[in-house]
């Protein structure tokens, strides 16, 4: 049992996801493919992401999943614009947060990546709209939550815009 336990702590201190395959994409590649973002597409983002949530809703988290068995928060996100849009983002939630261009929270537009810094761990989550987002939580799987809930907005961290010209209509 405390070896469980111990195995259980070390991940909460590394951040929410798996090392990324070796084969994946460095980091650099993504830095530049995604600095710029139009607007002409964000009902189609939407319309998307809402039917994903839907497919994932309560799927329990599972550090380093990948599946319906268990997921973590930055396969989460992986996955989903992997499927929905076709871009292969990073694996891990370190190298998600230096894709894309720095976007201000008063800012967000659906499909921005929100990053959060809780006491043991990186956090990653999709921006929906109305200050909520989806994301795979520890305790309740796949869900969404807000911006504004205490927890999460005292560990809000920063986001991220990805480059729609990127993403394909699914």
């Amino acid at each position: 049992m405390n070896k469980i336990l111990s195995i259980f702590a070390i991940s909460l201190l590394v951040g929410c996801a798996a090392t990324p395959p070796s084969n994946s994409r460095s980091t650099s590649l993504f830095e530049n493919a995604f600095s710029q973002r139009s607007d002409s597409n964000t009902e189609w983002s939407k319309t998307a992401l809402d039917k994903y949530f839907r497919e994932w809703e309560s799927v329990r988290y599972k550090f380093g999943g990948l599946s319906k068995e268990g997921i973590d928060c930055s396969g989460f996100v992986y996955l989903t614009f992997l499927n929905q849009f076709g871009v292969k983002l990073p694996r891990n939630t370190s190298l998600q947060s230096k894709v894309g261009e720095t976007v201000a929270q008063n800012q967000l537009k659906t499909g921005d990546l929100v990053f959060f810094k809780t006491r043991f761990s990186r956090h990653v989550g999709i921006y929906l709209n109305n200050r909520q987002f989806i994301h795979a939580s520890l305790t309740q799987g796949v869900t969404t939550s807000s911006l504004d809930s205490k927890y999460w907005s005292t560990a809000y961290w920063t986001a991220k815009r990805l480059d729609s010209k990127l993403l394909q209509h699914s």
